[in-house]
């Protein structure tokens, strides 16, 4: 089991020199998703040395410019780099037009087959799932229609238990899948060994839930419960909690006390607004409520 999410963008509203808007690359079971794509996320992916090629899926949470501006940019990129693999773009009903739209005015063309899953629901729905993975959205509370995104590893195999295993000599290594799928095993005497006394208990599922532009939204609770990682937006500081109820956003404190009330593992906030020339009051205020809390910075990995 592992996760690893890099921040390539955190600040809302106008990119900067130094500050780019909202964009993420999750990796976990070994798929690469990109969530979210404001502008300047290719330049951000070619800084962070991220292959192009890897990005199969892209998690779009709502259509404000700071949260897809890039997207077009980067369809583009794709075609100029030869791709020939279906992408798919999850987004909220709109995304297929806005892309289309582009390629269509600019005279351009994908050349790459792109699957449109576009999104409606004002209730959490199951959107992707494979072998190891599964993504939920969560419904949030923005000016417009907004969704978050957890990404989830399905249980994994079971763990070998080889000391166990080496007492019985008739266990053979074509039996090994058998056990780690669970199986009990029979001996040629009739004899059924439990699973449980050849193996040990897979590794803890991991969970990662972005939280995209949202008010103060309590009933998100349930969705994140537990979840190892949390990504929490946090535009405003405390002071300007009724500035932040007029935008939609969320501040500081408020963050926090979703993720504690979620009893989340660790919290990452970020979206700063621009009127702020230094975030480490951010955290300041977020530890207050909830200690376990990191600052979104470009460039930075957390890693599980």
């Amino acid at each position: 089991m592992s996760l690893k999410l890099t921040i390539l963008g955190c600040h809302s509203a106008t990119p900067r020199t130094s500050a780019h808007p909202t964009s993420q690359l999750l990796e976990i079971q070994n798929r690469h998703f990109l969530i979210d794509c404001g502008e300047g996320t290719q330049v951000q992916l070619r800084k962070y040395k991220i292959k192009f090629s890897k990005i199969k899926h892209i998690f779009i949470s709502h259509l404000h410019g700071d949260h897809v501006f890039g997207l077009i940019g980067l369809i583009s990129t794709f075609r100029l780099l030869n791709r020939d693999t279906k992408l798919h773009v999850y987004g909220p009903r709109g995304i297929k037009e806005f892309i289309v739209t582009q390629l269509r005015l600019s005279q351009s063309f994908a050349g790459y087959p792109i699957e449109f899953h576009e999104l409606t629901s004002d209730k959490s729905e199951l959107i992707y799932e494979d072998k190891k993975v599964e993504i939920y959205t969560i419904p949030l509370s923005h000016r417009i229609y907004t969704n978050g995104f957890l990404f989830k590893e399905k249980i994994g195999e079971r763990k070998l238990n080889i000391s166990a295993i080496k007492k019985h000599a008739e266990i053979e290594i074509c039996d090994y899948q058998n056990l780690k799928n669970g199986r009990d095993y029979t001996l040629e005497n009739g004899e059924t060994i439990p699973n449980k006394n050849l193996t040990h208990n897979p590794s803890k599922p991991l969970s990662y839930a972005f939280c995209s532009d949202t008010s103060y939204k309590e009933n998100i609770v349930p969705f994140i419960k537990n979840v190892d990682l949390l990504y929490h937006e946090t535009t405003f500081l405390n002071d300007k909690k009724d500035l932040a109820k007029t935008t939609k956003h969320s501040t500081t404190k408020q963050a926090a006390k979703i993720a504690k009330l979620a009893n989340v593992s660790k919290l990452i906030i970020g979206h700063y607004s621009s009127r702020y020339k230094d975030i480490e009051p951010f955290k300041t205020e977020a530890r207050e409520i909830f200690l376990n809390t990191e600052l979104a910075v470009e460039g930075l990995t957390f890693e599980l």
